[in-house]
């Protein structure tokens, strides 16, 4: 990264001054109630005796994670809606972009951690106290940060050192991929190679995982213990198969031809909408939790 005078313009989510007080509004309280909720579920975790088991242990580090990633995007954002300024540094572009995919990458990495214990717990409790102990789900959450930072190491290393220049307008509300006066065709083949690993690799646990305890509840002999085991895993999967359908159709579909403005929505999608159901989907849904 040779010119650290360089500017980019975000064009945001709309042009248009009226929809962008209601975006304020909405993002702002989106943001508020993510953080709150992500707060009160690592708060109680961390306090109430009988959630120190493995299911919550990996729930308080995805929840750290969740604030995390929305903090990389939404205040900026915030910032622009409410001020109009579109314009942000090379250097805060790229810490922006650095941290929205190590963080987005973390993000999967704990949804398949969190439906492989579940599937430990339903179909494997015999299993599952020997297995899942502490020292082991430590290593687990410590290998996912490591993860993130040893997949993202090349790509990032490569786009530190292209020069930008030319258009410096990025049709998006956060910095995805900035304009760059080379071939970035190495970057974007390493990029495709780690969106398949992570989004259809971590999928694929999650599938897994789901789909054996699924098939396992359908064997409960209880009604009352089948209907809540479906209730639970029904609420997961909706979150999970909206956070993966928009990231495999915003990363992985084979063609970029969709529109900026569909990209926009897609990216909402798992950006705002994910993030703002998941401490209450994952906790709501949840005896332990609920008061």
């Amino acid at each position: 990264m040779n010119q650290p005078t360089v500017e980019f313009i975000l064009l945001g989510l709309t042009s248009n001054h009226f929809l962008e007080t209601i975006l304020f509004a909405t993002l702002f309280v989106a943001f508020l109630l993510i953080l709150l909720g992500n707060v009160i579920v690592i708060t109680m975790t961390v306090v109430d005796q009988r959630l120190h088991i493995p299911m919550y242990f990996f729930l308080r580090n995805f929840s750290l994670v969740e604030i995390c990633f929305a903090s990389t995007f939404m205040p900026r954002t915030l910032y622009s809606l409410l001020t109009g300024v579109k314009t942000i540094s090379l250097s805060g572009c790229f810490l922006q972009l650095s941290l929205f995919f190590i963080l987005g990458i973390c993000t999967f990495l704990h949804v398949a951690l969190m439906s492989l214990d579940r599937y430990m717990a339903i179909c494997r409790p015999l299993h599952y106290a020997a297995f899942m102990n502490n020292r082991f789900c430590l290593q687990l959450v410590l290998g996912c940060w490591v993860a993130r930072f040893f997949l993202m190491f090349s790509p990032l290393t490569i786009m530190f050192h292209l020069p930008f220049c030319g258009s410096n307008i990025i049709h998006h509300f956060y910095c995805d991929i900035a304009p760059s006066c080379t071939d970035t065709g190495l970057t974007e083949k390493v990029m495709l190679v780690i969106r398949v690993l992570i989004l259809p690799g971590t999928l694929s646990v999650t599938a897994f995982s789901y789909a054996y305890i699924m098939h396992t509840v359908t064997h409960i002999q209880s009604s009352a213990s089948r209907k809540k085991a479906f209730s639970t895993c029904s609420a997961h999967l909706i979150v999970v198969t909206i956070l993966y359908s928009s990231s495999i159709f915003r990363y992985i579909r084979p063609s970029q031809r969709g529109g900026r403005d569909c990209d926009k929505v897609v990216s909402f999608l798992y950006c705002v909408i994910t993030q703002l159901c998941n401490p209450y989907i994952y906790t709501l849904q949840n005896e332990h939790v609920r008061p």
